[in-house]
């Protein structure tokens, strides 16, 4: 991490010049300059009173937190090809989020991995083509635009129903695929 740079940045984004920034945090102009310019380095005691007249703590300065991609694209996609249908896994790494979607494409007369029980909720929504939803042992004719939301307490899974490729988004919570 540039110590210096981030200090820059949160003190020209708070509207201070270095001499309002000295003034607040008691320290020397020249000082604060060298410590932007990463040439020397503040004593904890001395961050915590440049953070202090900057609005934030040490913890928040030194936190990790990113901004986290919102948009993707197929490029982002990660696609796991199964002889029967294919799992595209279209919100990269969202193992770490407390939902996955993906989008499964079924090929004709073709069934999806069986799933649960599980403790989840799970939503689909048919994309093309027709599906049997089989959830414990009902079954349930689906076709485009329908959509379905169930708990994950019974095995449940997809099968084409029809004579072309099926596409159905379906989102788990927590992440299962």
């Amino acid at each position: 991490m540039d110590i210096g740079a981030k200090i820059k940045l949160l003190r020209i984004k708070n509207q201070l010049t270095l001499e309002e920034l000295a003034n607040r945090s008691e320290l020397t102009k020249g000082f604060l300059s060298q410590v932007e310019r990463n040439l020397t380095s503040p004593s904890i005691a001395t961050l915590e009173d440049i953070l202090e007249a900057l609005g934030t703590t040490l913890g928040e300065f030194f936190s990790d937190d990113r901004d986290e991609k919102i948009v993707f694209t197929a490029n982002d996609y990660f696609i796991n090809e199964q002889e029967d249908y294919d799992i595209s896994y279209i919100v990269p790494n969202a193992q770490k989020n407390s939902m996955e979607p993906i989008l499964i494409r079924l090929h004709p007369g073709c069934e999806s991995e069986k799933y649960g029980p599980y403790e989840a909720e799970e939503f689909g929504y048919v994309l093309q083509g027709r599906v049997e939803l089989h959830y414990g042992k009902t079954q349930y004719n689906m076709k485009k635009g329908q959509t379905f939301y169930l708990k994950g307490d019974r095995e449940h899974y997809l099968k084409n129903a029809g004579e072309t490729e099926a596409k159905v988004i379906w989102v788990s919570n927590p992440p299962s695929f």
